[in-house]
């Protein structure tokens, strides 16, 4: 046995131990070394109640792994030349033109002043619009204003969520500070008016049939229903390593994932297995050119933020070292949590843990899944990232 077999046996006891503790259900993920896959497993179970091991074909909600194949959508449009990404979103839906913003501390929907510029293509795909998402952001306007207009109502199509959000003003101006937000269900919308086609057929004519990404879509088949990985609910939403794990299938809806739904969330509404998101994430290598063109995989992995700007959230704050680029999060300066190794790595991932990443410096990316509820950036997953780098000896 060599040391990176030995080094990737130490991340397999990490996750194993995830799945001991009652973190996490199962975990399974791919890492790749340029384009060769170094190590893929599975450990833990798909479904604990009938004790089913966890599978490379299990199927996971994606969740926001969604966001990077909507982008992808974005770019091949751009490609095309029927986008621009600094076109203003009026030219696609002249619904959203003619922006009101809330004003600083505002405290109502009419405290709302003319905004300085309009939304562009550009900053829906790094989260810079000023839309907010009715989430994260509790006892806000803006939340409140969200939720009672059911912006995220599965039961409407994307149309009817840009005539619920032509209603609202936006958090702040566009381009002058990062919120994430509903921004990528827009650019799905834009994917449709651009191409004349529905987002899931356009997304599966592009880059689904292209890439053999056989089990990925809006909803799982009914044939297919017992390769759905079971989500489960941590014991404290605030103490990601409280022990306990509670079953939610019907999260964040009745059905959610089982049927189809008229919403085709951009953002958040697909279902993949570890195989298809490794097809995907294969394909976005720098230089690979097997779905987007060299220069576009660039421009989507480099930072368009400003200088000193990093992304941030409502519960958490700033994200040192964290910038944003085209679809993903870009590492500029790596933290205690990060491998050291990592400047310029593009990632991101779903709530329920399923992450991707693309490290061009240190050569390496990779796929990690799991379904636990606030599983975006568990320990789990960054205490996997800095053992599968140290396996590679870029850590």
């Amino acid at each position: 046995m060599d040391a990176r077999t030995r080094d990737f046996s130490a991340a397999r006891t990490a996750m194993q131990r995830y799945v001991d503790q009652e973190i996490v259900a199962g975990v399974s993920w791919a890492v790749l070394r340029g384009r060769e896959v170094v190590d893929q497993q599975c450990v833990g179970l798909a479904d604990r109640e009938t004790n089913v091991a966890l599978r490379p074909d299990h199927i996971f909600r994606a969740f926001s792994n969604t966001k990077i194949v909507v982008t992808c959508a974005i770019m091949l449009l751009v490609e095309d030349g029927r986008i621009g990404l600094d076109d203003a979103i009026e030219k696609f839906l002249p619904q959203l033109s003619n922006r009101k913003v809330l004003k600083q501390g505002a405290t109502s929907l009419a405290d709302v002043e003319p905004a300085q510029g309009p939304i562009t293509i550009r900053q829906l795909l790094t989260h810079t619009s000023g839309l907010s998402y009715g989430i994260f952001d509790p006892g806000t306007v803006l939340f409140k204003a969200y939720n009672e207009a059911k912006v995220l109502n599965p039961l409407t199509t994307l149309a009817d969520m840009i005539d619920k959000l032509a209603d609202l003003p936006l958090s702040y101006h566009p381009g002058t500070s990062w919120e994430y937000s509903v921004a990528t269900d827009v650019l799905g919308r834009v994917v449709e008016v651009a191409s004349g086609k529905a987002l899931d057929v356009f997304i599966k004519t592009r880059i689904f049939d292209p890439l053999g990404m056989v089990d990925t879509g809006f909803s799982v088949p009914a044939a297919e229903q017992g390769r759905l990985v079971a989500y489960y609910r941590g014991a404290d939403v605030l103490d990601p390593m409280k022990p306990g794990l509670w079953r939610i299938d019907d999260q964040p809806y009745p059905q959610a994932y089982r049927r189809p739904f008229p919403r085709l969330s951009g953002g958040g509404g697909l279902v993949s297995t570890l195989t298809d998101m490794l097809a995907l994430v294969r394909a976005l290598l720098p230089g690979s050119g097997e779905l987007l063109k060299p220069e576009t995989l660039r421009q989507m992995m480099t930072n368009q933020l400003g200088s000193g700007q990093t992304i941030r959230f409502a519960t958490l704050g700033a994200i040192p070292g964290k910038g944003f680029g085209l679809g993903g999060a870009v590492t500029f300066a790596p933290t205690s949590f990060d491998p050291p190794n990592s400047t310029g790595e593009f990632q991101w991932g779903g709530v329920a843990g399923t992450h991707w990443w693309i490290c061009p410096a240190a050569n390496t990316a990779g796929v990690l899944m799991a379904q636990r509820a606030m599983g975006f950036w568990n320990p789990f997953f960054f205490e996997f990232k800095r053992l599968a780098y140290a396996a590679l000896g870029t850590g």
